[in-house]
């Protein structure tokens, strides 16, 4: 038996109505979006205020966005846990801290990869390499929008580091990363990975020798209160990515899963000419606070990157995923050359 013409209509109506209002709230709604960053006064996390005006502005206030620099939400770790579980929205880190999540993260911080800031910057912009690494770690709660350059990777040492046989015997920090670690054994070191919190207490208190970082790290950390000497390897390169918790991005209307995603994007590309001036910037503070530069003897640095390399390549040999990957981010390198 059918409904009456009318009863059809006022339904229709009422039901009409209700997804009017369901609209009108979900459009009304405001979210609120913690960004979370390591450093201080470099390029993630000035990256991120830049972002966030940005994003505010285009939801027409319906995103709020709040950034928390120098691991105010907790360590690495920490931060990206709690992206995964949607108790922070967003994490801009390096890639290899993202290990834990898929071993494939860590390729972009392979040695030897980038030998200049604007080969960096091209491969942060290539296709094919933000394709891959956007889609990593979609199964475990991440949603990447974005991947950019961000500095040269160097040495900071509490006793200068000027040859390469310095570093022999040394206990050096590095980044959550095979890649790294394989290679700086193959240098005599002993390495360890670490936050980058925990970093300056470890070399005043001696427990570490050296650390991997970039100069924006470390001037704005002030980590020329802790030792003075940077050994300028520019081994590898520092990126990061931009990860959204997936489990706040499902919940956004799709306007402002486009607004956040396409901001991103677009930020990442616009903001490589400040990253320079921040890098810049960081060299200068670094010295202007007693801290040295060092370069090692030109033989000796290209003796380092062909170790460093060959450690690399064997790395990404022992397991087919990583090989797929590396050859992603290295065929990318050679485009940009």
């Amino acid at each position: 038996m059918g409904f009456p013409q009318g009863k059809l209509t006022i339904a229709a109506s009422v039901l009409g109505l209700a997804l009017t209002v369901g609209t009108a709230q979900a459009q009304d709604k405001t979210f609120t979006m913690k960004i979370t960053t390591p450093t201080l006064n470099a390029a993630l996390d000035l990256y991120a205020k830049a972002l966030a005006p940005m994003i505010e502005k285009d939801s027409g206030g319906r995103i709020k966005v709040e950034v928390y620099p120098a691991s105010q939400l907790g360590s690495i770790p920490r931060q990206i846990e709690g992206t995964q579980f949607g108790a922070i929205q967003c994490a801009i880190v390096p890639p290899e801290f993202f290990v834990g999540i898929d071993e494939r993260f860590e390729v972009l911080a392979a040695p030897g990869l980038v030998t200049s800031i604007a080969q960096g910057q091209k491969i942060a912009g290539d296709p094919e390499v933000r394709k891959f690494y956007l889609a990593l770690g979609a199964d475990k709660g991440l949603h990447g929008i974005a991947v950019a350059f961000a500095e040269p990777s160097e040495v900071i040492s509490k006793n200068a580091i000027r040859h390469l046989a310095d570093f022999k015997g040394k206990k050096l920090r590095i980044f959550a990363s095979e890649f790294q670690s394989a290679a700086f054994k193959q240098l005599g070191t002993t390495p360890v990975a670490m936050s980058p919190g925990d970093v300056m207490t470890a070399i005043q208190q001696g427990s570490l020798d050296s650390a991997v970082a970039g100069v924006q790290l470390l001037s704005g950390l002030h980590f020329y209160d802790a030792a003075k000497y940077i050994t300028m390897t520019n081994h590898a390169a520092i990126f990061y990515v931009v990860e959204l918790s997936k489990k706040w991005y499902d919940t956004l209307p799709a306007d402002l899963q486009q607004i956040v995603e396409k901001d991103a994007s677009d930020l990442s590309a616009s903001f490589n000419p400040r990253a320079i001036e921040i890098e810049n910037a960081a060299i200068k503070t670094w010295t202007d606070n007693n801290g040295e530069l060092i370069k090692l003897p030109p033989d000796e640095q290209a003796e380092m990157l062909k170790e460093m390399s060959g450690a690399a390549i064997a790395v990404s040999k022992e397991k087919p995923a990583l090989a797929d990957a590396y050859k992603i981010v290295t065929d990318a390198a050679k485009r940009a050359q």
